[in-house]
């Protein structure tokens, strides 16, 4: 059971993402992670770079993308960053990936209009040009949207980066039983009675390629405040014991783990109450 704490990605004057993962670590979380929402109103922080500060001033816990929507940095690039990254940090990388689930964002950025179908492809090809970089001596890749030519990515590196996909679509489904290490959907986006039916998918899809589908990590997003009175506007709220006893109940949809996003403004308040109240109690529960 790996549980993750989602620190903010907010860039404002009271915001402390190096504090929050710090918190983190010392109350036993495995991994902190950080979305990737670069245009809009909101101020916010770019996903790399924060992780990059987190991994300077932690030690031991593993630091998720999640998830690096793919059309907004070459892939190529990216294998090296997080070769880079997972070398320096001393192998604390889980590289989350996406297909990009908001277009207007990337019309912002000038990088055009995706179909559906496209998005996926996309995702696909970095995935194999990250994969294949990580591995070959001199890769060549011709995709619809990804190309190398000969490239050679030095050092390679020294283990496995697990590359997690926050996928809900069939076709994305079926991409990550195929090629994915974990699977981390959202639980706004693919409500808990929605579940069985997309892990079945992923399943299926691991089967038939050939794959162990117990190896592939299965880790829900969810949204969680610790409080007297649950806040309907808040996916999982309520005293501690009510949200250890919910998320209890979620592994018994195939989970193997959760990614907690603390809500509200009181941020570090909650991070702690997580840490203290519904973290050890739900590693005791499914002990």
């Amino acid at each position: 059971m790996e549980i993750g704490l989602g620190i903010s990605p907010a860039a404002i004057p009271n915001g402390d993402p190096v504090g929050e993962a710090r918190m983190a670590e010392d109350l036993g979380f495995d991994f902190v992670s950080t979305n990737d929402h670069l245009h809009g109103p909101s101020p916010t922080l770019e996903p790399w770079t924060t992780l990059s500060w987190v991994g300077a001033a932690t030690s031991r816990i593993k630091m998720a993308t999640r998830v690096m929507g793919v059309p907004y940095r070459n892939p190529a690039v990216v294998a090296k960053m997080a070769e880079t990254f997972d070398r320096l940090s001393a192998g604390r990388l889980i590289l989350g990936l996406g297909a990009g689930a908001v277009d207007e964002e990337f019309r912002a950025f000038g990088l055009g209009d995706l179909s559906a179908r496209d998005k996926v492809d996309g995702l696909e090809e970095a995935i194999h040009i990250l994969r294949g970089l990580w591995s070959a001596g001199s890769f060549t890749f011709a995709g619809r949207f990804h190309r190398t030519m000969e490239a050679q990515l030095e050092p390679k590196p020294g283990h496995s980066i697990p590359i997690w996909l926050g996928t809900y679509g069939p076709r994305m489904l079926a991409l990550t039983g195929r090629l994915a290490d974990g699977w981390i959907p959202s639980l706004g986006y693919a409500p808990p009675e929605q579940i069985p039916s997309m892990r079945e998918q992923v399943i299926k899809a691991a089967t038939d390629a050939g794959r162990r589908p117990e190896d592939l990590t299965c880790v829900y997003n969810v949204e969680i405040r610790v409080e007297d009175r649950g806040t309907p506007e808040v996916e999982l709220s309520g005293p501690a014991g009510a949200l250890v006893e919910r998320l209890v109940g979620l592994t018994e949809l195939g989970f193997s783990g959760f990614n907690l996003i603390p809500a509200g403004p009181d941020r570090l308040q909650q991070v702690d109450r997580l840490g203290r109240e519904v973290l050890p109690a739900l590693r005791t529960a499914l002990d």
